[in-house]
C-alpha cells in the first residue's frame, strides 16, 4: 500500500538523508523504496530513475551548502571570509557526508548553469575580490580554493590523517594561512 503524500521533495530529502546514512553511492530507487516501505514502481511518478533522483539529491545538497556558505560569509571580507567559507564548506562535508558526496556529481552543463553551483563560484570571486586578482589568476585561484577544500576534506573523512601527531585542527588552520599568504602575493605571471 502506498503511502499517501509522496512527491519529488520529499523523495528527494529522504534520498539526501538516505546517502547521509549508508552513503550516496547506495541511494537507489528502490533502497527509497524500502525506506518508505512501498514498491519501486509507485515512486517512478516522482523521478524518472535512480539517475534522476541522484541529480535532485546533488541540487539540493548544493543549495543547502551554498546557503550555509552565503551565510558565514556576510559581513566578512579578506582572509576572515575565506576562512569562513572554507569552515562552512568543511563542517557540511563533515555533518552530510552523503549530501556532501552528491554536490561532487557531474551534472550536465544546463543543469549546473541553472543550480546553485553558480553561486558558490559567485560567492569564492567574491571571496577573491578582497585579494585583488585579475583574470585568469582569478580562475586559477577559484579552482586552488575548491580543489584544496575538496581534497582535504575527502583526505580527512578517508582517515589520511589518523597516524601523526598532529591534529587536523592545527593542519587546517595553516592550510588556510597559507591559502591567504599565497593569494595576497599571487606570483605573476
Amino acid at each position: 500500500m502506498a503511502r499517501v503524500g509522496l512527491n519529488a521533495e520529499r523523495l528527494t530529502r529522504a534520498g539526501a538523508d538516505l546517502a547521509d546514512e549508508v552513503g550516496f553511492d547506495k541511494v537507489t530507487v528502490s533502497a527509497l523504496a524500502r525506506h518508505f516501505g512501498v514498491k519501486d514502481a509507485s515512486l517512478y511518478s516522482h523521478v524518472r530513475n535512480s539517475q534522476d533522483l541522484k541529480t535532485r539529491i546533488a541540487l539540493l545538497a548544493l543549495e543547502e551548502l551554498a546557503d550555509r556558505v552565503a551565510a558565514a560569509l556576510a559581513g566578512r571580507a579578506g582572509k576572515d571570509a575565506l576562512a569562513a567559507f572554507a569552515n562552512a564548506y568543511r563542517d557540511y562535508a563533515r555533518e552530510h557526508p552523503g549530501r556532501y558526496a552528491a554536490a561532487q556529481l557531474e551534472l550536465d552543463y544546463a543543469t549546473a548553469l541553472n543550480s546553485a553551483a553558480v553561486r558558490h563560484s559567485q560567492m569564492t570571486r567574491a571571496i577573491l575580490r578582497g585579494y585583488d586578482l585579475a583574470e585568469p589568476d582569478e580562475t586559477d585561484a577559484v579552482r586552488l580554493l575548491g580543489s584544496t577544500f575538496h581534497g582535504y576534506v575527502a583526505l580527512e573523512r578517508a582517515g589520511s590523517f589518523q597516524h601523526t601527531p598532529r591534529t587536523t585542527e592545527q593542519t587546517w588552520s595553516r592550510i588556510l594561512d597559507a591559502l591567504d599568504a599565497l593569494l595576497r602575493n599571487w606570483p605573476k605571471a
